[in-house]
């Protein structure tokens, strides 16, 4: 699995969605073990404001590299790029939630996107 790579970002520039597109090796430890853990580590690092907006199972992929399987798609909402930088990087999340991420996902990609207004 790749390692997540932190983006220059000015702080301060308000919330960000975490788009998840997530393969799992085992479902089960990604629901029942890795989200509680990965919601004690928030709670813990004292981080408010991280709310799901959005999960759903893939039904097919339309376009899309062959090689590009995804399970489920989840939207993760966070008050700015720094608080979700800070929570991989805790030694806390490194210690309780990454081993069960490891052990439930077979491959994710995260992409960090801002709200735009058209």
């Amino acid at each position: 699995m790749e390692e997540i790579k932190f983006p220059d970002i000015e702080p301060g520039q308000g919330p960000v969605v975490m788009l998840n597109l997530i393969r799992f090796k085992d479902k089960k430890v990604y629901f029942d073990e890795y989200i509680p853990a990965f919601g004690q580590v928030v709670k813990q690092l004292g981080i408010e404001g991280v709310k799901v907006r959005f999960v759903s199972e893939v039904v097919a992929n339309i376009v899309a590299d062959g090689q590009e399987q995804w399970d489920e798609v989840v939207l993760v909402e966070y008050p700015s790029a720094e608080a979700f930088m800070t929570i991989p990087q805790s030694e806390v999340y490194q210690t309780i939630a990454n081993p069960l991420r490891i052990a439930g996902t077979a491959e994710l990609k995260l992409i960090m996107t801002r709200q735009i207004d058209i």
